[in-house]
């Protein structure tokens, strides 16, 4: 596993992330099934002023902790991009189940070093569950709930949980490869956004396969997953980047990777 970088500030970066995912927690949660109102964006996809009060409260605690520190936000842009770390955050992501009163959103606070995404914090204010993940270090699961933040051992795809938030992410061109690994895997579950993640991370599912990310959809996830034993790639099996194509493949099991990445991207070899 890959080490921080030189001169990291690990307690502050640790301190102000769990601040943002607190402070995003108290000003969601009394929001939460209480008949919002959401507006459209330009993609279609709904926002609420849960997000947008949230992202502006996160805002403030990081650039007061770290203010030398670049902020990217799914609201409201970016801000220092000069700087070699940059946090990427996303205040609801699963607005939809938000709207709807599913607690399976998640409040996301990732940092990037160079691009890199080094630490991870998947919060859902709702069960009080929080998943720390921080490159070069275990996952830390915080909650009253049960669960370990370990991977499952699963090294065939015929015996495992395959998951996607929902089919309308599946864009057309991915459309043939996300049904052969459907088919392939055991079963195929629907729903979840970031929390499914954090699930894969507990070792309650064993693949996640998803298009039409961007980057503050999955930044925070990359340390949470990998620092749980999983591996987390495009569906070529490379690195995920800010400029990627938007799929999105994490595997609990690294052994399932070529496998999954094969069935996704038929032609495609990785070691």
């Amino acid at each position: 596993m890959a080490a921080l970088p030189a001169g990291f500030p690990r307690d502050a970066v640790l301190e102000a992330a769990g601040a943002a995912a607190d402070v995003a927690r108290s000003v969601v949660l009394p929001f939460f099934r209480r008949g919002v109102r959401a507006d459209d964006k330009t993609d279609a996809s709904p926002v609420t002023i849960a997000d947008r009060t949230a992202e502006r409260a996160i805002r403030a605690v990081l650039s007061e902790r770290l203010p030398g520190f670049g902020v990217m936000g799914e609201e409201f842009g970016l801000e220092g991009a000069d700087s070699p770390y940059r946090w990427v955050i996303d205040p609801v992501d699963g607005t939809r189940a938000f709207l709807t009163g599913r607690p399976t959103f998640g409040t996301l606070v990732a940092l990037l070093h160079d691009n890199v995404p080094v630490l991870g914090v998947i919060d859902q204010p709702v069960t009080g569950e929080r998943w720390i993940g921080l490159r070069g270090e275990a996952t830390r699961y915080v909650s009253t709930l049960p669960g370990t933040p370990v991977t499952r051992r699963c090294g065939d795809v015929g015996r495992a949980e395959l998951s996607c938030t929902a089919p309308e992410i599946i864009d057309a061109p991915h459309r043939s490869g996300f049904d052969a690994l459907a088919a392939a895997a055991k079963r195929t579950s629907w729903g979840g956004d970031c929390y499914a993640y954090g699930l894969l991370a507990l070792g309650q599912i064993d693949i996640i396969a998803e298009c039409t990310m961007k980057i503050w959809d999955w930044a925070a996830l990359v340390p949470v997953v990998e620092g749980a034993g999983g591996r987390m790639t495009d569906w070529a099996g490379r690195p995920l980047r800010a400029d990627g194509d938007g799929t999105v493949l994490a595997v609990g099991d690294g052994g399932l990777l070529p496998h999954v990445a094969g069935l996704l991207t038929p032609g495609i070899a990785i070691k």
